[in-house]
């Protein structure tokens, strides 16, 4: 069985995005480390590791208008340039009732839309299909719904050190879900905090 693995980043305080839902404010703690490459490192080492990316309609949209150009800029740091290629060539499956095909370029040949009501149906089947890990950035609304139909196998939330006082919470309406911890890797020079947890199944 394939592992989905949510790989988000939140403030200290709990927000996975700012006010009018400007995920930009969740970075504002990068003045204070301008050199720190870990979030970039660790989203690069986790492409890696999986085959399948898997995308609301407005985190697809906000990749889609940012990453395809990136391999190619030679004033993006190396790191940012790899995962611009591993974004490109990943299979993307995206959950959306008005995605279209003609709204997938350039990566109409590397993306699949499957309608929110087939979602949970289709996703289990993905994760029975023989591959790698199937990977989830962004994406809160859709994740949170998975998690609590206990679709989510694993949970990597980045710490970043900032009170934000506002904005949209990383959780929110969430029913109860046990998790386990799997490890809390230090990154010298860092801001960032990594928690690991594993989803546990719920009790029948």
């Amino acid at each position: 069985m394939r592992k989905i693995i949510v790989s988000n980043i939140m403030t200290l305080d709990g927000y996975y995005e700012g006010p009018g839902k400007n995920v930009l404010d969740v970075f504002a703690f990068g003045e204070n480390y301008p050199e720190d490459e870990n979030f970039s490192i660790y989203n690069a080492e986790r492409l890696r590791a999986a085959d399948t990316l898997l995308l609301g309609r407005t985190s697809y949209d906000g990749f889609k208008s940012y990453w395809p150009r990136v391999a190619d800029n030679p004033d993006e740091r190396p790191v940012e340039r790899e995962i611009s290629r591993l974004n490109n060539a990943i299979k993307k499956v995206v959950i959306s009732d008005t995605l279209t095909e003609k709204d997938t370029v350039p990566w109409q040949d590397t993306t699949r839309i499957i309608k929110r009501a087939d979602a949970h149906a289709q996703i289990t089947n993905l994760k029975k299909q023989a591959g790698k890990d199937i990977l989830m950035f962004g994406s809160r609304t859709l994740w949170n719904d998975l998690l609590a139909h206990d679709l989510v196998d694993e949970l990597h939330i980045m710490v970043g050190p900032l009170v934000l006082g506002g904005g949209t919470p990383l959780f929110e309406g969430q029913p109860p879900v046990a998790l386990m911890r799997m490890g809390t890797p230090i990154w010298k020079d860092s801001g960032l905090t990594l928690l690991k947890y594993e989803v546990q199944p719920k009790k029948v």
